[in-house]
């Protein structure tokens, strides 16, 4: 039997996810169910376009439900304190600097469930987290990236907030 991918994540994503489901099953799905019942009643469902498009949202809700559902059940909370304080690792935030004199750049790693790069929360899948994870503050880390490499210099690693 395969095993089941496991999804790291902090205890804030782990909360965040759970809201997300209580919001979808109690708050969305039960708005898209009276869609449908109201799109129902037009009539003929073959040329009803509320109906089609009720359905089409139905079934993304359904899904993302069931999404969520197996993170949250497969969900492998990170302990960040378990790891040395200057050592990079998933649900700290590290500070790092493009040698040889870029501006330095602050990432928090988190579980690719969490992941939102517009609010500087990356996922430990990423390129850069997966070179950074392990190293230390004052390391040189050579990141891999789709426009070929680039060098870094850790300066910092925090306790994410």
């Amino acid at each position: 039997m395969a095993e089941e991918k496991t999804y790291p994540m902090t205890a804030e994503g782990q909360t965040k996810l759970e809201e997300e489901l209580e919001t979808l099953k109690m708050v969305t799905r039960p708005q898209i169910i009276e869609r449908i019942k109201i799109a129902r009643s037009f009539g003929d469902l073959s040329e009803n376009s509320e109906y089609e498009s009720a359905k089409d949202e139905q079934s993304n809700i359904e899904n993302r439900i069931s999404l969520v559902e197996t993170m949250l059940h497969n969900a492998e909370i990170i302990d960040s304190n378990a790891v040395a304080a200057d050592e990079v690792s998933l649900g700290k935030s590290v500070t790092f600097k493009e040698l040889p004199d870029e501006e330095p750049e602050t990432y928090t790693i988190v579980g690719a469930a969490e992941a939102d790069p517009l609010t500087g929360k990356i996922s430990n899948d990423s390129p850069i987290a997966q070179s950074l994870i392990g190293h230390k503050v004052g390391d040189e880390v050579d990141i891999k990236i789709p426009a070929g490499s680039m060098k870094v210099a850790v300066v910092s690693v925090d306790a994410a907030e």
